[in-house]
């Protein structure tokens, strides 16, 4: 079906003699799924539509709107997709540009039925509703078929005459003329709980047309007498939504009521199961493929294992990336500084209370060992795992975004960020991740294009020979992360990694590739006392 055009393939299914299953969907996420579960093709309700959206079935989501979901609909999957398009939102001027738009969006047919704008949905007071003249509803038909954007877009008429009680002789009245008008299909609709009416009316059309059930109502009716009686399509209009409702109703219920989502992380899809089916595997092969080694192809590893030596009060209970600054955790903050500088696959390297740090998209990885082990080591257990560009990034710091930004576009092997103005913020007996460059900064090498070169790093007190204070931000191309894992799995085996930090790794590429410097003053903050914090809230 892959290699037919979405109108066509519906039209081949509709017009099938072997019976068709299709099932709704009310957003791209549902469509995916659907057409995973190996249905052919799907039903965009109106019903669930107005849903999803929070809205009653009543015309309240206009005819823009429908579109736009289907095309996000269209875009998720494969499988064509029949539009529920009510009464058509209007009079056949309104028709005709539906149509044509769902066509421009993807979309590959069209379901229209005899009810006046704006409609009720049928299980609601259905015999109180009135039904549109037939002869006018038939030039509403032929106007859709006449917006087609190809002669496959399907165009299929529903009656509502026995839902509205008007009777057998009714139903088959306005079938007959909307057959005349041009259409694909007919929907006979029913709310009796028994296949009974909607079987003796296909018995009556002897098959003019292929037929199409939705048997919301007699749901019990099995497969075998719906091929019997030879109808071409089922449509299950409604089940993925209500399905989901109760699951998600339950599931809010539970966690309000425990406070904890402990009891439900088991029984809820992985996180790792959306990202699949949002298609995450195909942005990251096309940054590769497009964007090589540019700008959005990095990846962030955040390392946040230690507990740090803020008060037990502060963090007694939760890692010290966790501290909330305003209403948002260092963690978070952090996340979405790389991710606003395009870093998409982030990782964050835990350890002290480690299963408290959870955040969406963000893979978790463990130091056990954290509270014998220094910074290194925890590089160490993400880099088994990290290729290409990335930048690495202390836990317990904010900054400007513009810093990430300028790291990541430079292509240095290795890039950091120092604060040269670190003097005004600090007390003289702060001890800290200094540095010293190869020539002394100026007045103008803040941010100037000729970035500076490190000498040497130390974590020590600030003497006077010191240029400036690292920020905890280091960028490494594909080159600089082979470097530092060869450097890792030296000190590994040498026995000295537990006790190094990345200060010591500084110090390695700038003896192998150099470390390029951009000089900053100030806008960052790190938080290692209650000072810090303090200051974080005010940053």
């Amino acid at each position: 079906m892959s290699s037919l055009r979405k109108t066509t393939a519906l039209r081949r299914l509709i017009e099938s003699p072997e019976l068709t299953f299709v099932i709704e969907a009310h957003n791209g996420l549902s469509a995916k799924i659907a057409t995973e579960a190996g249905f052919p093709a799907l039903w965009a309700s109106s019903l669930t539509l107005s849903a999803a959206l929070g809205v009653r079935d009543n015309n309240e989501i206009s005819w823009t709107q429908v579109a736009e979901q289907v095309e996000l609909m269209c875009d998720a999957t494969s499988a064509p997709i029949l539009v529920d398009g009510d009464s058509g939102h209007g009079d056949f001027n309104i028709v005709r540009r539906f149509v044509a738009k769902l066509g421009q969006r993807g979309a590959a047919g069209i379901c229209l039925e005899d009810k006046l704008f704006p409609k009720t949905n049928s299980f609601l007071r259905s015999e109180q509703q009135p039904l549109a003249d037939a002869d006018e509803f038939a030039g509403k038909l032929k106007a859709a078929l006449d917006a087609r954007p190809d002669d496959d877009f399907v165009v299929i008429a529903r009656t509502e005459a026995l839902i509205a009680g008007r009777g057998m002789a009714e139903a088959l009245h306005r079938a007959e003329a909307y057959r005349k008008a041009g259409v694909h299909a007919v929907v006979i609709h029913s709310k009796s709980a028994k296949p009974d009416e909607v079987f003796a009316f296909m018995r009556e059309w002897a098959g003019r047309l292929p037929v199409v059930l939705i048997p919301t109502k007699y749901h019990g009716t099995p497969a075998a007498a719906f091929r019997e009686n030879h109808v071409s399509t089922v449509i299950w209009a409604n089940q993925l939504l209500r399905g989901a409702t109760t699951r998600i109703q339950e599931l809010a219920a539970k966690i309000r009521r425990e406070e904890s989502i402990v009891a439900v992380e088991d029984g809820i899809a992985p996180m790792s199961e959306i990202f699949r089916l949002q298609g995450d595997a195909e942005l990251a092969e096309a940054e590769s493929r497009y964007q090589g080694g540019g700008q959005g192809s990095h990846r962030g590893i955040i390392l946040a294992a230690t507990r740090g030596d803020l008060p037990e009060a502060l963090t007694g209970g939760a890692p010290k990336a966790l501290l909330k600054v305003g209403h948002t955790s260092i963690l978070e903050r952090l996340v979405t500084i790389l991710r606003a500088n395009e870093v998409r696959d982030i990782t964050v390297v835990a350890g002290y209370k480690k299963e408290m740090i959870s955040i969406a998209g963000v893979e978790r990885i463990d130091n056990d060992a954290f509270a014998t082990t220094g910074e290194l080591a925890s590089l160490a257990i993400a880099l088994e795992k990290i290729t290409g560009d990335s930048i690495v990034a202390f836990g317990d710091i904010l900054f400007r975004g513009y810093i990430a930004g300028l790291l990541l576009q430079d292509r240095a092997d290795a890039v950091i960020a120092v604060d040269t103005r670190f003097r005004e913020r600090l007390p003289a007996s702060r001890v800290s991740d200094f540095v010293r460059l190869k020539q002394a900064p100026g007045a103008r090498d803040y941010l100037d294009e000729e970035a500076a070169a490190l000498a040497r790093a130390e974590f020590s007190e600030a003497r006077s020979d010191v240029h400036g204070e690292w920020i905890g931000l280091l960028k490494l191309s594909a080159r600089g992360i082979e470097i530092a894992r060869e450097f890792v799995d030296a000190r590994r085996a040498d026995g000295q990694l537990d006790r190094l930090q990345l200060v010591d790794l500084l110090n390695h590429l700038v003896a192998t590739v150099g470390v390029k410097v951009h000089c900053i003053q100030g806008h960052w903050t790190d938080v290692d006392s209650l000072v810090d914090l303090h200051h974080a809230q005010q940053f």
